[in-house]
């Protein structure tokens, strides 16, 4: 079961998303917590950097964005043999300082870090996105039925206008040509909309906003799993249950109205955020993880801690290691840790036991809409696994570093 709780407090909006009762991803609007990725903006190339294969483009915001080679050219695509033949040429033969783009945020920017841009503008929809700089058609991995995703593909390209691309999202599945059609057409309009303020917009200066939380939320979250809404607040209930009729979600005779100016304390939703911003965390057995994130990777180590098991040693190592293993992706989503991740289980000595972990592992991330990739168990028995960087962490979101110890955790005596 998956339910979506919406706080409304004053001029912000926050939403907590829970998965079988378990906090999975913590989302707000206001202030500070404004949401960039999926902003467009008008750029001026101030520095290109050959050594770096990149350059650095003032959109207006406090610090230059950063654009990489391969985000300034025309993307690449695993299944499009077109781009195995295709090297990368050198930033400097693709941009010149001083040069005017258009150009899209990937990344949020991150503490001393500006945001990455690219110059591949992406449009998504409900089952759409729309790609108007590259002609490629492509479908959600996630739709894993062969017959589905030719039925999807032949839709696509139909529906896909002259020299544009398109992929297929996940939420499309099932989904009739009309829908996608209908959905495709305002992903269009949208797009010449945004051309039609080009001229006017000032360099640098943003050209266009992504949609705010409670529009986000129906593009990206609402899917077949969702079976309950509840809100703080009327008019965004009633304006809930009207979209989810349009849609045809059965979720639209579940939204529910509670009148309750901090909806999340019922639901203990920042007594976990403050839980998620410590380094350990116990599991329901008594063992506990231990997460310390540094600037190359996350590393986290699994130990027994109370739990001492009933049958045999093998058992109570499998037991907490594979508790630890759903922990662990509700833990990257709700912290929102992206990049390499380094994962110590528990030395298991049975070559089963290693598999069950893993295939435990596999299951969990892939509840998160954000891309995993579980690498396996390297020479030293530990996991290697990536998440792709969405967004700021919680601890970004939700923290500061120490100004004494500079986010060390330790003082001198």
């Amino acid at each position: 079961m998956k339910e979506i709780i919406l706080q409304g407090q004053a001029q912000q909006m926050r939403a907590a998303v829970f998965e079988e009762g378990e906090l999975v991803e913590v989302h707000e609007e206001e202030g500070a917590f404004t949401h960039l990725v999926g902003n467009i903006y008008r750029g001026r190339v101030e520095n290109v950097l050959p050594g770096m294969q990149a350059a650095f483009v003032d959109i207006g915001l406090e610090k230059n964005a950063f654009l990489y080679v391969a985000d300034a050219v025309p993307p690449s695509f695993e299944d499009d043999p077109r781009s195995k033949t295709k090297p990368l040429p050198r930033i400097e033969q693709v941009l010149k300082p001083r040069q005017e783009l258009l150009v899209q945020i990937t990344k949020e920017p991150f503490a001393t870090k500006g945001a990455r841009i690219t110059t591949n503008i992406t449009i998504p929809g409900r089952y759409t996105v729309l790609m108007p700089k590259t002609d490629y058609i492509g479908v959600s991995r996630r739709i894993s039925d062969e017959e589905e995703r030719n039925r999807l593909r032949e839709l696509a390209k139909n529906i896909s206008p002259q020299g544009m691309g398109v992929i297929i999202r996940t939420l499309a599945e099932g989904v009739e040509g009309k829908e996608l059609e209908d959905d495709l057409k305002k992903l269009l309009e949208l797009w010449y909309h945004i051309i039609e303020k080009l001229p006017h917009a000032s360099v640098p200066g943003l050209v266009h906003e992504d949609v705010d939380l409670l529009s986000r939320m129906l593009r990206e979250w609402i899917d077949s799993k969702v079976e309950a809404l509840t809100v703080n607040q009327t008019e965004v209930a009633d304006g809930l249950r009207n979209t989810l009729r349009k849609l045809g979600h059965p979720a639209a005779n579940h939204v529910r109205l509670v009148y309750k100016e901090n909806l999340f304390e019922d639901y203990s939703v920042d007594e976990e955020i403050r839980k998620a911003l410590r380094p350990k965390v116990w599991l329901k057995s008594g063992g506990y993880l231990v997460i310390q994130q540094t600037e190359a990777l996350t590393v986290i180590d699994v130990n027994t801690g109370k739990y001492i098991g009933k049958s045999s040693l093998e058992h109570t190592v499998l037991h907490t290691n594979c508790e630890a293993a759903e922990e662990i992706a509700r833990q990257l989503r709700l912290r929102n840790y992206g990049g390499i991740i380094i994962i110590d289980f528990i030395d298991m000595t049975s070559e089963e036991d290693q598999k069950q972990v893993l295939t435990t592992l596999e299951k969990a991330c892939a509840q998160d809409k954000v891309k995993c990739q579980i690498m396996g168990l390297t020479q030293l028995g530990l996991v290697e696994m990536t998440r792709k960087k969405v967004g700021q962490t919680l601890a970004a979101r939700y923290g500061k570093p120490c100004p004494v110890c500079e986010g060390l955790g330790w003082t001198l005596k």
